[in-house]
């Protein structure tokens, strides 16, 4: 099993939960951090006076799914969260050794 960590632009959310619906992938947590890359965010005028945001607003979104899924998966999620502009977001990939459903006790696959 793989453990999915996606960082994306906040409007890009519904876009990247459609299509991951549309090939199966149902279960998700979403989570709205900030945080900044190369994109090393941005200025803005507040009363007049110049601010520096540093952080910007992004989700995040985690994904748990078997092997077999991954690849679809990550070309799902690059196809609908790109907009080609910098600060698109990053993909990250682990395994997962044990996964347990609290409700019934599945255990593994079962409980994905």
């Amino acid at each position: 099993m793989k453990k999915v960590e996606v960082i994306i632009k906040p409007f890009k959310l519904d876009d990247v939960r459609e299509a991951l619906s549309e090939i199966g992938i149902s279960g998700m947590t979403a989570t709205e951090v900030k945080g900044f890359g190369r994109q090393k965010g941005h200025t803005e005028l507040y009363r007049g006076a110049e601010y520096v945001v540093d952080f910007l607003p992004k989700v995040k979104l985690e994904i748990v799914i078997t092997e077999d899924q991954l690849d679809l998966c990550l070309e799902t999620i690059t196809n609908a969260a790109r907009t080609g502009k910098i600060g698109d977001g990053k993909i990250f990939v682990s395994s997962v050794e044990k996964v347990v459903r609290i409700r019934t006790g599945e255990e593994d696959q079962e409980a994905i």
